[in-house]
């Protein structure tokens, strides 16, 4: 299969409306399919394998549990009250007390998804 009609494909999947991310996939993956340079049933899943042998894809659910422990110790209400005594009272008050309690939980955590798992459904309460 060329690249020319690859192209037609990708361009008539996206004029039939398909979204640009199935098109994408779609697209790649028949050409792959059906290249003769490319055995892609031998490599479709030692790729998949590897993309998912990753420390960082561990960590992930780990800091969200850790976000939901603080949340349901009540930590990330300590740090928000905290934060809203310090700036709370000034103009604009709610978004500096957002800031500076991500500031906080991320000193404490060090990861935006904790932060995003403890404090995220604490601030829109104050």
């Amino acid at each position: 299969m060329s690249l020319g009609s690859m192209i037609l494909i990708f361009v008539t999947l996206l004029l039939a409306g398909m979204p640009v991310a199935f098109v994408m996939g779609f697209s790649a993956s028949l050409y792959l399919l059906f290249s003769p340079q490319i055995a892609f049933l031998d490599m479709a899943p030692q790729k998949l394998f590897s993309g998912m042998d990753s420390f960082v894809l561990m960590c992930i659910p780990f800091f969200i549990l850790a976000g939901e422990i603080m949340t349901r110790g009540r930590i990330a209400d300590r740090i928000v009250d905290f934060a809203n005594l310090i700036v709370g009272r000034f103009r604009g008050g709610l978004a500096h007390v957002n800031i500076l309690a991500s500031m906080l939980f991320a000193g404490i955590t060090g990861i935006a998804l904790g932060d995003i798992a403890a404090l995220g459904s604490h601030l829109p309460l104050l």
